[in-house]
């Protein structure tokens, strides 16, 4: 028989452990409770913007530019949502909306904003996973090479200009990491929570990215997926283009066609 206050006590003890762990840690978390769903959260993928808008913030001021644009979009779907929880539930009920009123495309759509958080997304993931494969590369170095794989085909010359300047403000490395790692957290659970993520965020941003191509918000994303990432492409669920043209392009790169 439970004692009077048993409960909440024992929610307490829950939250209290999970203050001191990292947002990498709780990212890990949080996907792990959806990681069978086959339809996209929006409240996971907010929750997940969230967190690695937090693992940004620790570059330092140097992400400043993106960080408010994360932030703005991050809104910009939240209002949404709480607007009408139940029918906005997920990415695909917020996409099916905004193309049936045709506003999908434009600039101040949700479209759009999930569609930069996606790419926003994807960057965060791509320096995460360089710096816990490159042990050897600097901080500048990971956020550079994770940049030009994911942003910058996307970034106008202001945008790029200003990418720019702000590397020269990047952090030492070890700095970073240290500020990433939760309480009572070394290097090598930090590096094991980073594998966990990878995995785990991965299906989410091919799910969301399939979404988008299928309405082609981006106006060339499957052009440009196939020409500077056709593995990712062809990783893609076929849903949004013919089964036989998604066959033939990933068969054409396997044999080294383009």
């Amino acid at each position: 028989m439970k004692k009077e206050g048993e409960e909440p006590f024992k929610k307490k003890k829950e939250g209290d452990e999970k203050k001191g762990w990292s947002e990498i840690r709780l990212a890990v978390e949080e996907l792990s409770l959806v990681k069978h769903e086959k339809v996209v959260s929006t409240l996971v993928f907010l929750s997940v913007s969230n967190l690695l808008l937090q693992v940004l913030d620790k570059i330092g001021p140097t992400m400043a530019v993106l960080r408010q644009d994360i932030q703005r979009n991050i809104e910009r779907l939240q209002e949404l949502y709480v607007s009408d929880p139940s029918r906005y539930s997920s990415l695909a009920e917020i996409l099916k909306k905004e193309v049936s009123e045709g506003t999908a495309r434009k600039a101040e759509s949700h479209a759009r904003a999930m569609l930069w958080l996606t790419r926003s997304m994807d960057f965060s993931i791509a320096v995460l996973e360089r710096l816990e494969k490159n042990s050897e590369l600097s901080l500048v170095q990971v956020v550079e090479d994770a940049y030009k794989d994911t942003l910058k085909p996307w970034h106008g010359w202001i945008s790029s200009a200003a990418y720019k300047i702000a590397l020269k403000l990047i952090p030492e490395r070890k700095i970073f990491i240290s500020l990433l790692m939760g309480k009572g957290q070394d290097y090598n659970m930090m590096k094991a929570d980073i594998q966990n993520l990878v995995p785990l965020l991965q299906p989410l941003l091919n799910e969301s990215h399939a979404l988008l191509v299928e309405i082609d918000v981006g106006q060339g994303l499957v052009i440009f997926m196939i020409v500077h990432s056709p593995t990712s492409f062809c990783k893609l669920s076929s849903a949004y283009i013919s089964l036989e043209l998604s066959f033939l392009l990933c068969k054409s790169n396997h044999l080294g066609l383009w």
